[in-house]
């Protein structure tokens, strides 16, 4: 997909799902595991500023991330790594994004767009 400029809504993405996470500690935090949910940061390049993120636990290990900001850029096959504070918990590599802002944005006739696991892309 080509965009016609650095920040057209097409580059933008609030939703992704990553492979089994490496948890530096070994296991998932402690919020993560009894609540299968924590609100965390997250970064997927390492010089970007860190971004506020919900993170969903599921059986297999992977993990939704849903970003309280959309970010650019995001792809298939980076990695997104988490933070609490200054401590790295972990990283995962990212299987699948979810639609862009500007597919959102085209499927909403007064304002309602499609649902993200409406149209989730996998990886190539």
């Amino acid at each position: 997909l080509q965009a016609p400029s650095t920040h057209h809504p097409a580059l933008y993405r609030d939703l992704l799902r990553t492979g089994r996470v490496h948890w530096i500690a070994g296991e998932p935090p402690p919020q993560l595991a009894r609540d299968k949910m924590m609100d965390c940061h997250f970064r997927f390049q390492h010089q970007m500023a860190l971004v506020p993120c919900v993170l969903t636990l599921n059986q297999d290990g992977s993990v939704w991330v849903t970003l309280v900001k959309p970010a650019r850029a995001i792809a298939p096959g980076q990695f997104s790594v988490f933070y609490q504070g200054s401590e790295c918990l972990g990283s995962g590599k990212i299987l699948r994004v979810g639609p862009s802002l500007h597919t959102l944005q085209q499927g909403r006739p007064g304002g309602q767009g499609p649902k993200h696991s409406d149209q989730m892309e996998p990886a190539p």
